[in-house]
């Protein structure tokens, strides 16, 4: 069964991975409107390929990444980025890192569970909310930890405990919270009766975590402090209600393990998703209260190995994966894998020609300061900041997004006079687009 495994793993990884490459380059080619991350991840990139410090404009000039977010683990992306500079090559290697999951959780499912099971179980994870709400909002350096999670998932379901901890300290590389994931790997080995591993894993998931956060991530970010420690416990964003609030939450939690049909709180695996839960129900961003963007990634790697090793425990659970394939169903409703046979995925945008011609203005090499409308699309061949950033440096062209919703100002070239001084002409203004360039 062993070998047996590989073979519809791949398969199915393959079909994913194909999947989630054409849903984040459709967007990609059609301007969908995301975030700046794709932008911020793409200039750490770029510094790393070119052996430099990953640095990231649009959060200030000369902004270390790694006093943002602490990823050194993007520098495997480096050798791919610097053969083919695009933005692309990042929102492809996060499919790519996603598809492997997809391979080993399914392969893993098969050798413990048979083939119909384990190909059930990775199909509801390849289709889960986290993953394709992860890649609608492109990359992410949590894409990392899907890949790393299964492993040392699967390696606990084989009670392989010293591959468990090989594959659960790189997650320290992914993001500061994984830290603290690391340290519940170790409370998970110490309840399997690994006391002596389970402890050095949890201390220095702990004591990585505290350093990381605390010592090394002020000392690099420009103003000495940890720049997310403002989101915890505050009111930015806070609903009207704390029952609102509940409820929001309460259904994030419960689609979480429902979609393990409810075996995955039969493993011990299941206490990793405690950390991610609870710094994001402690900040206070909507956004990281629900089932987008990417922030339940890291969770669906969790669930999954916890359904898994639940099932093998305890053989009667394997119904469990009916209700899983309904709720997988139930989510899949308004997801972009199933917007992938609808035609007008594929067709082209109403702004796409004059988005693509007010791009061409901007000559290689320029200082763009904007808004997130384009900036996917300019930070490969510029050096780009974001217009909401305080101390940017004159730019030489500012391009902004009126028509995107976005708050942008409704004049480009009274904007940068009024900011920066000097003159400004603009050079475009059709679609939305207001390109201004200084004289």
């Amino acid at each position: 069964m062993g070998r047996r495994s590989w073979g519809p793993a791949g398969l199915l990884g393959i079909l994913f991975g194909a999947a989630y490459v054409v849903i984040s380059l459709v967007r990609f080619e059609r301007f969908a409107l995301s975030s700046w991350d794709n932008a911020i991840f793409e200039q750490a990139v770029r510094g790393y390929a070119h052996l430099g410090a990953p640095t990231i404009d649009v959060r200030g000039a000369g902004f270390n990444q790694l006093g943002d977010h602490f990823s050194p683990i993007l520098v495997l992306i480096a050798p791919f980025y610097r053969v083919v500079p695009s933005a692309q090559t990042i929102l492809v290697a996060q499919a790519v890192l996603l598809a492997m999951s997809v391979v080993i959780i399914t392969a893993l499912a098969i050798r413990h569970l048979g083939s119909a099971i384990g190909i059930a179980i990775g199909l509801a994870y390849g289709a889960s909310f986290g993953l394709l709400s992860a890649v609608e909002v492109d990359f992410h350096e949590v894409a990392f930890a899907a890949p790393l999670l299964v492993l040392a998932g699967a390696a606990y379901v084989e009670r392989r405990f010293d591959a468990v901890v090989l594959w659960a300290l790189p997650l320290m590389l992914v993001k500061e919270e994984f830290g603290l994931t690391v340290a519940v790997i170790g409370g998970v080995l110490w309840l399997a009766g690994e006391h002596r591993r389970g402890l050095l894993l949890g201390a220095a998931g702990l004591v990585s975590a505290a350093f990381i956060i605390f010592v090394l991530m002020p000392a690099i970010a420009p103003d000495g402090s940890y720049t997310h420690a403002s989101s915890l416990g505050g009111e930015r964003g806070v609903g009207p209600t704390l029952v609102d609030q509940l409820d929001r939450k309460t259904a994030t939690v419960a689609l979480t393990v429902g979609i393990t049909g409810l075996a995955a709180l039969l493993s011990p695996w299941i206490l990793l998703v405690l950390p991610t839960f609870a710094w994001r129900f402690a900040g206070d961003n909507q956004f990281y209260w629900g089932t987008e963007w990417h922030y339940s990634l890291a969770l669906m790697p969790i669930v999954f190995v916890a359904m898994i090793d639940a099932m093998n425990r305890r053989p009667q659970l394997r119904w469990a994966t009916i209700p899983a394939l309904v709720v997988t169903g139930f989510m899949l409703v308004s997801s972009p894998l199933v917007a992938l046979f609808d035609p007008d995925t594929y067709a082209e945008s109403p702004r796409a020609e004059d988005a693509r011609e007010v791009l061409s203005l901007i000559p290689k090499g320029s200082t763009v300061e904007t808004d997130i409308g384009l900036m996917t699309h300019l930070t490969t061949d510029n050096t780009v900041y974001w217009l909401g950033t305080p101390g940017n440096p004159p730019p030489e062209y500012v391009l902004l997004d009126v028509e995107s919703g976005v708050g942008s100002p409704a004049d480009a070239v009274t904007y940068a006079e009024d900011r920066y001084g000097g003159t400004y002409k603009l050079l475009f203004g059709a679609g939305g687009y207001l390109l201004a360039h200084r004289l």
